[in-house]
């Protein structure tokens, strides 16, 4: 099997339910040239270190593969479709300068209590999804929990609207789809094209609300921010607002169906975390290395020429850094296709790294341990009806489409 037919399976629809094996024999070339002259790297060391390497651009306009797959200045990589480039796709000192100003009203050192802030609220999310379950005694833990979760808070986040969120997820979904590798270039560039005009005229619309009545929310902020580095010009608002919509919640949904899937695969981890719901802290981060929601990280250009692992990458050369690969890299951990929530080595990939680390992270692990130890907690004797279950298209945002499971009840809250 050549290492390229060995990426088309992992690609292949078909082998989205265990890419895994597939993985196993990428390792075993860290570095490995495609056909068309495009790179992968799938060992753990080696993508840690050209995450953190200054002479690999994530500017899109730079890459050779995302110009021949016909990929906006944000399409691909995680952006909104077709808009202004964000700080995901900028290099320093531009990245710098647009993350810091979106960081400001997110994180520390400005605002440090912002996630904390939010978990009371996503407790009280979670526990009326989890009520909402009391008559049935079949649930889709997609529809019913991992995706309304995420979704909810990103729009409170945001300040969208309540009921604003019907709206854009067909976009989203339109947009999403056209990631899919079993469509042609010309029908992905359609799909975008059309997702991206609707989202763009929606979050226009957003932002000028909020401009003119400005609330409590991150948007707001954002668009009446006069700070140290100024106002985001308009253009840039509202890619970014793009952004944090999609990918505050698209991620955290499959984080949230590839947890139950796994807890559901391993009735004795469920239990521990039905007994200790303290689990659920390093349970997430084990969860987020041997089942990430993203699975690889497309689009990259080397500046120079990089030599690693016994290969020189040349200059203008585009990677892909196949995150899932090397979160099960034996070189990197001991038993790596084994499920151990407590794991005492636990780095990973599951957030990316570098200066790109996810923006979001601190409230997908919050969204994901609430979510997970209500579902261990709650449910009386949950059952799969079908494994493996059916899978979105994306093969780099990786997870089941849906996820139904038979329960005998629903636990009274503590």
């Amino acid at each position: 099997m050549t290492q390229a037919s060995t990426w088309e399976q992992i690609l292949d629809f078909s082998n989205r339910a265990n890419p895994y094996p597939f993985y196993d024999e990428l390792r075993r070339t860290p570095v490995t040239r495609l056909a068309d002259g495009s790179y992968l790297v799938s060992t753990y060391a080696e993508i840690a270190a050209l995450l953190h390497d200054p002479r690999v651009s994530s500017d899109i306009t730079r890459n050779p593969a995302a110009a021949a797959a016909g990929a906006t200045a944000d399409g691909d990589d995680g952006d909104g479709p077709g808009m202004t480039p964000t700080f995901l796709s900028m290099d320093p000192p531009d990245h710098d300068k647009f993350r810091r100003i979106t960081m400001r009203h997110f994180g520390p050192p400005t605002t440090p209590g912002r996630v904390a802030g939010m978990e009371a609220r996503m407790a009280e999310i979670v526990t009326d999804l989890v009520d909402n379950m009391t008559a049935q005694s079949r649930i889709d833990v997609v529809d019913d929990l991992a995706y309304p979760l995420p979704v909810t808070m990103i729009c409170e986040l945001l300040g969208v609207p309540p009921g604003d969120e019907q709206r854009f997820r067909v976009w989203v979904d339109v947009a999403l789809q056209s990631t899919d590798p079993g469509l042609d270039p010309e029908t992905q560039q359609e799909k975008r094209a059309e997702a991206g005009k609707e989202l763009r005229a929606f979050m226009e619309e957003l932002v000028e609300a909020h401009r003119r009545t400005p609330g409590p929310d991150l948007l707001s902020a954002m668009a009446t921010d006069d700070g140290p580095e100024g106002r985001m010009p308009e253009e840039q608002l509202v890619s970014t607002g793009l952004l944090l919509l999609i990918a505050g919640h698209e991620t955290t949904v499959n984080l949230i169906s590839n947890g139950a899937l796994t807890l559901l695969r391993h009735p004795a981890e469920l239990q521990r975390l039905r007994d200790d719901p303290g689990l659920a802290i390093p349970m997430v981060e084990e969860l987020l290395r041997y089942e990430p929601p993203v699975h690889f990280v497309p689009f990259r250009t080397a500046l120079d020429d990089i030599d690693i692992a016994g290969t020189t990458i040349p200059a203008g050369a585009s990677l892909t850094l196949v995150l899932a690969s090397g979160n099960r890299d034996p070189a990197h951990v001991a038993d790596p296709d084994l499920f151990i929530p407590d794991r005492r080595n636990n780095q990973h990939l599951g957030f990316g790294g570098g200066i790109h680390l996810c923006f979001g992270a601190p409230l997908a692990r919050l969204e994901a341990q609430i979510a997970l130890t209500a579902f261990a907690t709650r449910l009386e004797n949950p059952r799969m009806v079908s494994d493996p279950p059916p899978y979105r298209p994306s093969p780099f945002l990786r997870g089941p489409s849906h996820l139904l499971v038979d329960i005998d009840g629903i636990a009274a809250r503590h």
